[in-house]
């Protein structure tokens, strides 16, 4: 079988999350103390306690999922024998498919998304915003009334989750516009999603820069793994390549049904979500039901998951 190892991105996140992967990794838990230290941050306290609304915060919930996410596939791989032939993330989760192969270290890794998260919410600039999730309809059908729209307010369709979920991100009035026009086109649901800004549309164009002068000081390697990109659906193992690709990807569509069919193509026939919920496992079954899907959340899921796959 082929395998491919893939991590969510924002919205999955809950209170309590990773704390057991963290408790039986030392490597993993001193990154998350260490980072602490660094941003004069309380993210352990905050993912271990709450509240929920400061782990809402999307310069805490990406660090908080990088985390949890590479601490679940550290415990899978000191368990298992099954090694991922390619790797891809859903946004923030693109970050996490890096340092799964290789490109970045978790330290690195998780202080670049921290930053990422502030820059796309300072970015924004105070324009009233909003992002809803469109069901029912086809991602050519949700571009086409996001055009149609757009004379009330800047909208886009930025994350092609499954062949009938797209989510459209920009202005308050043009995101409102399309989704009443998705209702009337029969949509079965328009649901507005919490966030903390536009997310992938030129609106926060500024984010990208911030980021990308971030990351110069960064070291990226060359990955073990082909990263399967979110800007391309291609796959490249170039840590230069890959940099830019990420400086383009905050402000650009989300490619993951394109993603995932790409890796199909190749002949994977076999997906793990690594890291908090299952909603990469429900997107991939609704893109090609034929493929096997696991997901590790907890430390108990390691076992399951390990007994399936060996």
């Amino acid at each position: 079988m082929k395998t491919a190892f893939v991590f969510p991105g924002q919205g999955a996140q809950y209170i309590g999350m990773g704390m057991d992967f963290l408790q039986n990794d030392a490597y993993s838990f001193d990154a998350l103390e260490n980072f602490d230290l660094l941003h004069h941050t309380n993210l352990r306290e905050v993912m271990q306690e709450g509240p929920e609304e400061s782990l809402k915060q999307t310069n805490y919930t990406q660090p908080a999922i990088l985390l949890h996410s590479v601490a679940a596939l550290r415990r899978f791989l000191t368990h298992s024998k099954v090694r991922a032939d390619y790797v891809a993330g859903h946004s923030l989760g693109e970050f996490t498919a890096m340092v799964a192969a290789g490109m970045l270290d978790l330290p690195a890794a998780m202080h670049l998304v921290h930053k990422r998260g502030e820059f796309m919410i300072k970015a924004n600039a105070g324009v009233p915003f909003a992002m809803a999730a469109i069901i029912g309809l086809s991602p050519e059908k949700v571009t086409e009334l996001c055009e149609e729209a757009s004379s009330a307010g800047m909208v886009q369709a930025v994350n092609f989750n499954t062949p009938i979920q797209t989510v459209i991100s920009g202005t308050a009035d043009g995101v409102q516009a399309a989704g009443e026009l998705a209702k009337s086109h029969g949509a079965k649901r328009v649901l507005p999603l919490v966030v903390g800004g536009p997310f992938h549309t030129p609106l926060i164009s500024q984010a990208s820069f911030w980021l990308q002068a971030e990351m110069e000081s960064i070291s990226f390697r060359d990955a073990d793994i082909p990263v399967v990109s979110n800007l391309d659906s291609l796959p490249t193992i170039s840590g230069t390549l890959e940099k830019e690709k990420l400086v383009k990807q905050i402000i650009s569509p989300v490619r993951w049904v394109e993603c995932i069919q790409y890796m199909i193509g190749q002949g994977v026939n076999r997906f793990i979500e690594f890291g908090p919920q299952k909603a990469l496992c429900g997107m991939i079954k609704n893109i090609n039901k034929d493929v096997e899907v696991f997901s590790i959340d907890k430390i108990e899921d390691v076992d399951a998951v390990v007994s399936a796959t060996s």
